[in-house]
C-alpha cells in the first residue's frame, strides 16, 4: 500500500524520513493518533477473551517510571550521605 498508510513497525529504515514527513503533527493529528495508539493497546491486552495481568501491570510499571522520573530531583536532593 501507499507509505502514508502503513503502521511504524513495516516502515523500511530507508523510507523513515519521508513516512514521517507525511504524518500530520497538527493537534488534531495528534490527538487521533493517541487515541489510535490506546485503542490498539486496549485491543491487544486489555479487551481479550482469555486475558493475563500483562495489560494492567504494563500500566502500573509505565506510572511507576513516569512518577520516578516526574519526582527525581526533589529524591536526589534528600538522599542520605555519608560525606557532604
Amino acid at each position: 500500500g501507499p507509505l502514508s498508510e502503513r503502521p511504524l513497525m513495516e516502515v523500511r529504515l530507508g523510507e523513515l524520513h519521508t513516512w514521517i514527513s507525511t504524518c500530520n503533527f497538527s493537534p488534531q493529528g495528534l490527538l487521533g493518533a493517541a487515541q489510535r495508539a490506546w485503542s490498539s493497546y486496549c485491543a491487544k491486552y486489555i479487551h481479550v477473551r482469555q486475558g493475563g495481568p500483562a495489560g494492567i501491570s504494563m500500566l502500573l510499571a509505565g506510572y511507576c517510571l513516569l512518577s520516578y522520573g516526574w519526582n527525581y530531583q526533589h529524591l536526589k536532593r534528600h538522599r542520605w550521605r555519608k560525606y557532604h
